[in-house]
């Protein structure tokens, strides 16, 4: 029952088969589970910015707010800095997070504020209408590469241990099982957790597509040496490599709130700046 509490009445407007119907349930699974053992549906809010995976901000019922392309971090953090209590989770694509976001995300390693990324990572733009993205695969085709992707695709898993990021994992969005299960490690992590979730478009980009025989499994790592070997395992440029998935690496951090004693203080207290 409390993960059906978190339904909505609007209508799913995804592509019919689409992978963001399994990180839907993915994510309403992590949630229910966290409220199952004592959370409250109102400790929860969420941002997203402006793409097909975007349009989850309308199916989950928990507050929020849909933010500017690129920007769903800015405005989570503002949240978190509102309320440290809360559970922040935003969600962004691999298009949105990883080129105008780009700065957003390194930074948010460093500031170490307690919210979640989800990245949809499928390696286009698709809800406008297939164009490259920063971890497109070199000679991918569309309308705005027509001779085809030149540049090498960033690797933002070496990215993001190199920002400081103290929880980052990845997963595959078919896996909803898995995939819930390292949500709510993600979301209970004090600190900036980072989750990139690997998944298809029916419609652009089909190249890409159908990679889980090169995926496989890893236990809770937090070993950075480790993290990084098993980071330099695929490239994002073609169905070689092996795709590692699972919590990639976590560490125990000072978290914003950690930092600064006017947060602390709202945290101790229990309430946002509102109830001040």
């Amino acid at each position: 029952m409390t993960k059906e509490n978190l339904k909505t009445k609007q209508e799913i407007t995804w592509c019919p088969g689409c992978p963001n119907f399994m990180i839907l349930e993915s994510v309403k699974k992590a949630i229910g589970g966290l409220m199952d053992k004592g959370a409250r549906q109102e400790d929860f809010a969420m941002v997203t910015d402006i793409g097909c995976h975007a349009k989850i901000y309308d199916y989950i019922n928990i507050s929020g707010i849909y933010g500017l392309h690129g920007r769903a971090l800015t405005t989570a953090l503002g949240i978190t800095l509102g309320n440290p209590n809360l559970n922040v989770l935003a969600f962004m694509g691999d298009g949105a997070n990883y080129s105008e976001g780009i700065a957003h995300f390194i930074h948010a390693g460093r500031y170490n504020a307690n919210m979640t990324l989800i990245v949809h990572d499928n390696q286009s733009f698709s809800l406008t209408t297939g164009q490259n993205t920063p971890t497109s695969q070199q000679g991918y085709k569309s309308k705005a590469y027509p001779l085809g992707e030149f540049n090498f695709p960033m690797n933002p898993i070496k990215l993001a241990l190199a920002s400081g990021i103290s929880f980052i994992a990845r997963c595959n969005a078919r896996d909803i099982k898995h995939t819930a299960e390292v949500l709510e490690k993600a979301i209970k992590h004090k600190g900036f957790s980072f989750v990139e979730i690997i998944q298809d478009c029916l419609i652009f980009n089909k190249e890409s597509n159908s990679k889980d025989d090169l995926m496989y499994k890893i236990k809770d790592n937090s070993d950075i040496k480790i993290a990084e070997k098993v980071a330099e395992g695929w490239n994002y440029n073609d169905k070689k490599g092996k795709i590692v998935l699972g919590v990639i690496y976590h560490s125990a951090k000072p978290t914003l709130a950690d930092k600064w004693p006017q947060l602390s203080e709202l945290k101790k207290e229990k309430v946002g700046w509102k109830g001040k």
